[in-house]
């Protein structure tokens, strides 16, 4: 069993057991270091970097065509780019600015591919049981341009009023007030997400957020007071400056404010891909040695304050709506990370926005002016896309199983799709061998099965069903790494 020692009061071992009775996740620091690589997060397969640019506009409204009469529920996302200041980690397609006359064109032209899209389908029939607002920063609107966006797309969409739905909101504590959070409660939403990233201040500082806990605790006790179904916070973790001592003080906050779920993500530092991160000082992130102990450490915190680990960078209480999920087969893998499956279908609206059919994804213009031009000719502003084979349907399946599941059988994947399991994957279940000897996979005549010891893994294991990584590219990807 490994040790993980921490400065401040006590000796977390990785392998605990968690107050609830469960044992903690395994993590083995000597893996961590081996399986290393560099690899997707999987949101989606195809993963994003194989969209291409001869999928347009026609091709997204050929899949559309054939879901004109379905009456299935949706899932919308719309995205908000705009921000009042620049985080130097952040990869997000943003606007910095101040100017509040950018918002009210963007909310007009949000507006017209509303109505676009409307037409496009039968949208009054189909009620949407998830909403996400992601950004930016969508709290960087004012209260009543949030409630304008909201009544518009309840005026596009048939936005759902059934107590199950799942409307969910990204927020920057910086630009939270409470009434906002009134606001928020009252137009709909049940569910919010802060970005924490950090507590410790002198990382806030290298990275150009400095927000405090007294304002977030009182956020998040009026959260609570108003009723909101759950509570996300998001972490970053391989930050300038942070260190297991670090990242042991901010976890206390964070237990101790106890939100229902907690993302924990991998800070990529790539500065040439993503200008602002030149910022950043490299000389002040973690060694690569550093971060695996950070990871170690931070998956020994949660799990041993009774977090599930659900993989994939997600800790959530067992009471919490993606933990029954999964334990009800319900649980999804998507653009906005994990999720509970109440909509196969997702529109995206607004820049750089992805939407998701049943054989095709489509993702809008990165580039605000293009996006805003496209809508002028009255076009959908769609960039590029991918059109779904029948090979991509089968391995879209197999890493959705593996990445929510831990598992898969393989008759189930065979009956479904009238495929044979290990004449398709048989090059995969030979690199599986490597993962078997050391005991991150089990492997039967039906099953493949994470462990929990290879929950760090998942991605790596997704990647050995990934034919396209073996495939030549015109360019290559900058994948973040595993840890």
């Amino acid at each position: 069993m490994t040790m993980i020692t921490i400065d401040s009061k006590q000796s977390v071992a990785a392998g605990a057991v968690a107050e609830n009775g469960t044992s903690a996740s395994y993590v083995d620091p000597i893996l961590l270091e081996k399986y290393d690589v560099r690899g997707p997060r999987y949101t989606s397969y195809p993963t994003a970097d194989r969209f291409h640019e001869d999928f347009g506009e026609r091709d997204l409204l050929g899949e559309m065509g054939e879901n004109k009469y379905s009456i299935a529920p949706l899932s919308l996302y719309i995205h908000l780019p705009f921000c009042n200041t620049l985080c130097y980690y952040c990869g997000c397609n943003k606007v910095v600015t101040n100017v509040r006359q950018l918002v009210r064109k963007y909310l007009d032209y949000i507006r017209k591919e509303m109505a676009l899209m409307r037409l496009q389908f039968n949208v009054y029939q189909r009620p949407v049981t998830q909403l996400h607002w992601g950004g930016g920063t969508p709290t960087f609107l004012d209260e009543a341009e949030m409630t304008e966006l909201m009544h518009y797309t309840a005026k596009y969409f048939n936005l759902s009023n059934e107590s199950q739905r799942d409307y969910s909101i990204e927020v920057d504590p910086r630009s939270l007030t409470l009434s906002k959070i009134d606001l928020l409660r009252g137009i709909g939403f049940n569910r919010i997400s802060i970005g924490i990233q950090d507590f410790d201040p002198r990382v806030q500082k290298a990275v150009n957020r400095v927000q405090n806990l007294e304002t977030i605790q009182e956020q998040v006790d009026y959260i609570r007071a108003r009723s909101f179904r759950s509570l996300n916070f998001d972490l970053i973790y391989g930050l300038p400056h942070q260190s297991v001592s670090t990242i042991d003080a901010t976890l206390d906050k964070v237990i101790a404010l106890a939100p229902d779920r907690i993302s924990c993500y991998n800070y990529a530092h790539l500065p040439d891909r993503f200008q602002p991160q030149q910022r950043i000082n490299a000389d002040d992130l973690p060694t690569p040695a550093e971060k695996i102990r950070i990871f170690s450490h931070i998956v020994a915190r949660l799990t041993a304050a009774n977090y599930l680990y659900i993989g994939m960078d997600h800790f959530v209480k067992p009471t919490d709506s993606l933990a029954r999920a999964k334990a009800e087969g319900k649980l999804c893998r998507n653009f906005q990370g994990y999720s509970i499956l109440k909509a196969a279908d997702l529109v995206g609206i607004g820049i750089s926005s992805i939407s998701s059919f049943s054989h095709v994804y489509s993702q809008n213009h990165k580039d605000i002016q293009r996006y805003y031009a496209c809508l002028d000719e009255n076009r959908l502003p769609v960039a590029k896309g991918i059109a779904l084979s029948d090979d991509d349907v089968v391995r879209r399946d197999v890493i959705q199983q593996l990445a929510c599941y831990r598992q898969l059988s393989k008759k189930t994947i065979e009956e479904t799709h009238k495929i044979c399991f290990d004449s398709l994957f048989a090059d995969a279940l030979t690199m599986l061998n490597r993962y078997r000897e050391d005991r991150i996979v089990e492997l039967s005549a039906d099953e493949v099965k994470i462990s929990d010891k290879g929950t760090p893994f998942i991605r790596n294991i997704c990647m050995l069903f990934d034919r396209y990584l073996a495939e030549p590219r015109t360019k290559t990807p900058t994948f973040s790494r595993i840890i």
